[in-house]
């Protein structure tokens, strides 16, 4: 997969979380709450200032990152579901 997003975007890949709580019930998909946290794969050059000139991203490509719950676009690439958002979608990066 090769993907470059333009500008101050980034491409996120949300991770799954635990399908069972810590007593061991098993959570059905339709119960699970939307993964806020997410691997970057992918990072735009990043936005331009007034002057013209591109002002870099914080984050980087590797970065674990926390991202609002309904934040950014859900899109499918090679059969894999990604989230493109803005970099100021992101709350924070972990680690």
């Amino acid at each position: 997969m090769k993907i470059r997003p333009l500008h101050d975007r980034v491409v996120v890949r949300p991770l799954t979380s635990d399908e069972k709580t810590p007593g061991g019930i098993i959570i059905p998909d339709t119960a699970k709450e939307k993964p806020s946290e997410g691997e970057v794969i992918a990072v735009g050059a990043g936005a331009r200032g007034e002057d013209g000139r591109v002002v870099p991203m914080d984050v980087r490509k590797g970065d674990r990152i926390l991202y609002g719950k309904w934040s950014g676009t859900e899109v499918k690439i090679d059969g894999e579901d990604l989230l493109i958002m803005k970099e100021s979608d992101i709350m924070g990066v972990i680690g």
